[in-house]
């Protein structure tokens, strides 16, 4: 199918040249900061900033939230951070009735490969220590978007039985960009553009081959609670997020998978831009509101 109107309007200013230098990817974390500073966002019934263990975190809380959404964001390991994705976890705070943590991990070039996943680790530990302080009460789920969608999926494999359910939004999951919509639905996210990210986050060319960094290659997929999993139909990253969704259905998982036709990498976040972001975001709802057992807000 061809690309939505939105879409094409998305990616006709696209350019995939990569940040040159430490200098300017600080600065296109300031632009991105700035951007989403400027957008609307809703009020939850609680927002509060939290030191988890070392690792900042941002909780949302809506009134009665009988579940908790630990939300790690996406951006290419390098980019983005909690107050870029504030927006989009409020919608999903108040789309779900849940509350939502939003981890803010240590990201490369600065902090490689594992900084990231370990980040995550010490928040999950701290945050279950400290939930009844916190208030956070019913069952855990894990959702990630891009590579919060790979740090999500390597949280549930490294911290089996922690959740309830996953999801993940367009993972960003095999450094060896092996599948062919690198080459169908590169449309807005190159191919090259992938690669770097990738350069970015390991350390050392063995990391790339780690499952907890290329977390396809894992032997323990058939551990993971009931997955959602959803792709972006113009994505290069679309075949290895359906490929993961094959294996887990093969392995017995529940799995639900969903492609968003004329969609584009990214659309989620941008509530404002794209009229599939909010149908998206009540899907996740409703999705795990399910194994909570009550309606979703």
């Amino acid at each position: 199918m061809a690309l939505y109107p939105q879409s094409r309007a998305a990616i006709e200013g696209y350019y995939d040249a990569p940040p040159a230098d430490l200098a300017e990817i600080e600065q296109a974390r300031s632009q991105a900061r700035a951007e989403a500073a400027a957008g609307p966002r809703e009020d939850v019934d609680s927002v509060l900033d939290l030191d988890a263990g070392g690792v900042p975190c941002r909780l949302y809380r809506p009134e009665g939230a009988d579940g908790v959404i630990v939300h790690l964001h996406g951006g290419g390991f390098v980019f983005h951070d909690i107050d870029v994705h504030d927006a989009a976890a409020r919608r999903l705070a108040n789309r779900s009735g849940m509350a939502v943590v939003s981890v803010d991990y240590r990201r490369p070039p600065e902090h490689r490969f594992p900084a990231a996943p370990d980040d995550v680790d010490v928040a999950l530990a701290w945050l279950a220590r400290e939930a009844p302080r916190l208030g956070l009460e019913g069952p855990w789920f894990a959702h990630g978007d891009s590579a919060g969608g790979n740090l999500a999926l390597v949280a549930a494999l490294r911290n089996p039985g922690r959740f309830a359910g996953l999801v993940l939004i367009y993972p960003f999951l095999d450094p060896q960009a092996g599948f062919a919509s690198y080459e169908e639905a590169a449309d807005g996210f190159s191919p090259a553009e992938a690669g770097w990210y990738w350069q970015q986050y390991a350390r050392t060319p063995e990391d790339l081959v780690d499952p907890d960094l290329a977390p396809l290659l894992s032997d323990r997929l058939g551990a993971l609670p009931p997955t959602l999993l959803v792709t972006s139909e113009h994505d290069p990253l679309r075949d290895e997020g359906e490929e993961l969704a094959r294996r887990l259905a093969e392995l017995g998982v529940t799995v639900v998978a969903t492609r968003y036709l004329g969609q584009i990498h990214g659309f989620w976040r941008h509530g404002d831009d794209f009229d599939a972001a909010e149908p998206l975001t009540r899907q996740v709802a409703g999705f795990v509101r399910q194994y909570v057992g009550a309606p979703g807000s």
